[in-house]
This record gives C-alpha cells, sequence and structure tokens, in this order.
C-alpha cells in the first residue's frame, strides 16, 4: 500500500521535517561518493548488532564510533528507492505530527524514535552481522504518533492492483502494523535485508514517546518559531465533499480559505469525489470575497428526473 496524501491539514510549515528529508538525501550522496569504499562505510556507520556482542570485532572500532552509529545509521539508505520510500512515508506523516508537537520537540521526539527502533533491533538480533541502516525506524515512531493523534483522518491509498481507495488512518497504519508483525515473525533475522523488529520497535516507542511529550509543557521559544512558520494559505488541492437534502437538485459545501487569500483572490484546484470517483477541476475565487460568500458552480449538483442537473454551492470559510 502507498500513501498518496491524507486530509489533516498542518497549520505550519514542517520546516524540521523537510531539513530531515534533505539531510538524508545529502547523506545519501555522500554514499554514492564512497566508490569501492561504500561498504567499509555502511559497515562503520551503521548499527551491526556483533559490534557490541562479539568482542573480536567490536575490537576494531573505537567507542566514538561505537556511539555514533546509533545515530548515523538512521541517515544511511542502501539505494535510490529505499531512500525515495522512506522519504515519501516521512513527507506524509511527518508534518502533521511536527504540527502537533512543535518543530523542536519534533526534532528530539523523532531522533529519539530513531534510537529506540535500534535498540529493539540491537536486542532482537544480537550476534547479527549484517549492518542495519535506513530511516524507517523513525518514521515508523511518526507513524505510531499518527496513528494516536489522527486516528479519523482519511489516507488516500495506492492499493498493488492499481486502484485508489481512502482508509482510515488507524486502518492504513493497523495493516502496515500487522504486515511488519507478520514479516518479522516469519522472517529469520533479516531476511532480504529489512529490519522488520526496529520498525515494530520504532512504532512502539513513538506511541510511548509522543504520550511522554504531551505531558511535557511548551516551551516560549517553540511558540514564537511556531509563529513564524504558520501558513498562510490553504491547500491548493482541496477535497470537496458535497451534501445533498431531499429533493433538492442543488449540493452543497463549505470551501476554505485564509483571511490573505480571501483579500486577493486564489485559484484551487478542487476534487469532488463521485462514488469511487474524483473529479477535479480549478476553481478561481475572487478577490475580497467575504465570510459566507457564497460560490455557485453551474451543474455540478444531483441531476433530476427530468434530466436536469442542479448546482454546486460553495460557501466561503476564512480562517484567521
Amino acid at each position: 500500500m502507498i500513501p498518496i496524501r491524507d486530509t489533516i491539514r498542518s497549520e505550519t510549515y514542517p520546516i524540521v521535517n523537510s531539513f530531515i528529508i534533505a539531510v538524508n538525501v545529502l547523506v545519501f550522496l555522500v554514499e554514492l561518493s564512497q566508490g569501492q569504499k561504500l561498504n567499509e562505510f555502511i559497515f562503520v556507520y551503521g548499527l551491526v548488532p556483533a559490534r557490541y556482542s562479539i568482542p573480536q570485532i567490536s575490537a576494531y572500532f573505537t567507542t566514538g564510533q561505537q556511539a555514533i552509529c546509533f545515530l548515523s545509521f538512521m541517515f544511511l539508505h542502501g539505494g535510490f528507492f529505499h531512500l525515495l520510500g522512506n522519504m515519501w512515508f516521512l513527507y506524509m506523516f511527518g508534518n502533521n505530527v511536527e504540527d502537533r508537537l512543535g518543530h523542536f520537540r519534533y526534532l528530539i521526539f523523532y531522533l529519539l524514535c530513531g534510537l529506540g527502533s535500534g535498540i529493539s533491533h540491537l536486542v532482537l538480533n544480537w550476534h547479527s552481522k549484517i549492518p542495519t541502516i535506513g530511516a524507517s525506524g523513525a518514521i515508523a515512531g511518526v507513524m505510531g504518533a499518527y496513528f494516536i493523534l489522527y486516528p479519523r483522518a482519511k489516507v488516500l491509498t495506492l492499493l498493488p492492483i492499481f486502484f485508489f481507495v481512502e482508509l482510515p488512518a488507524f486502518l492504513f497504519l493497523g495493516i502496515w502494523l500487522i504486515f511488519q508483525f507478520l514479516s518479522a515473525t516469519g522472517s529469520p533475522g533479516e531476511t532480504g535485508g529489512i529490519a522488520w523488529w526496529a520498525h515494530i520497535g520504532g512504532f512502539m516507542f513513538g506511541i510511548i514517546f509522543l504520550k511522554l511529550f504531551q505531558m511535557l509543557p511548551g516551551s516560549g521559544v517553540g511558540g514564537k518559531i511556531r509563529g513564524m512558520t504558520r501558513k498562510r494559505t490553504t491547500p491548493r488541492l482541496q477535497v470537496i465533499r458535497p451534501a445533498g437534502f431531499g429533493p433538492d437538485p442543488n449540493f452543497y459545501a463549505p470551501i476554505a480559505i485564509t483571511e490573505r487569500e480571501a483579500l486577493f483572490g486564489v485559484r484551487k484546484l478542487i476534487n469532488i469525489p463521485q462514488g469511487f470517483k474524483k473529479r477535479p477541476f480549478f476553481l478561481t475565487i475572487p478577490p475580497d470575497v467575504s465570510e459566507g460568500t457564497t460560490l455557485r458552480l453551474k451543474g455540478l449538483g444531483r441531476q433530476t428526473a427530468e434530466g436536469l442537473r442542479g448546482d454546486l454551492y460553495l460557501k466561503v470559510q476564512i480562517r484567521g
């Protein structure tokens, strides 16, 4: 299953999430520059349980190298598609978790989830000589937090048969977690190089750390940064879910814009679900609209018995 988008709009720009993605891409470029020394590079900066459980191996590494890999392993990737898949999941779910936790706390949360996933893998694969790399454990922690924070959000999902469906977040993430358990229990160690238990550990640690972070008070500095990064626009792509009433052939729905967009006008890409299909079109909102202004979209309502179509009326809601 591949998530395409969710229905939760973050109120602030995900500067930390974007920074983490950029660091992962930068480190991947460093990997590509290693050439024939890549395997040695991965063994030094990846997380290898045998480096801690087998004295003959640990003797080859300094204390600093033994410690730094608990951080560095979560920024390494085994290939372009490994990187792309991880960064897409992080992009999908990380912005909303950062929005809820705040920028600085989200950074600490992400690193702790990665550390927790690494420790989970280390304990359960104590003698493994295969390096574990990748951000998937930390991202699993982000998904665990999303599971708790936004269980009823909708996730547009691409299924393997090239079929799009909107799933509740708790169902999408629940299926993902079950798949991790089945893969972990059915695979000896790290078959295929995938650390399934690191994913599961990261997910569980994400829930635990979220609960702990929610108990901590926010800082004044974090509040100021949040104010500076608050979004001034609504999403360019919006899903409109119109409703009809009785025999009325017209449909009605709200559309949210910001004060700035209301003042200067804006163009949005609108998606209207029609069964399993969605009908996209561009909508131009004129400048100087006010709260409660109704926009009429001709012919987008219900078809009557006479073969005529009603209209769609969008009521403008202005967000502060």
